[in-house]
């Protein structure tokens, strides 16, 4: 007997068990697309500044 075949079989290293809800690219997102990095950055900033008053 082939007790190694036996049993159920191992799930695929490295990948999610579940896709998120609201991932980047998906069509039932209402993100859409990714920030640019220009838009970040003056996130950043601003939240810098906040945290310094």
């Amino acid at each position: 007997m082939d007790y190694k075949a036996a049993g159920a079989p191992k799930p695929a290293k490295g990948q999610p068990r579940h896709s998120e809800h609201n991932a980047y690219g998906t069509k039932k997102t209402p993100f859409g697309q990714r920030p640019s990095k220009a838009e970040l950055l003056a996130r950043m900033k601003e939240n810098a500044e906040k945290n310094k008053k």
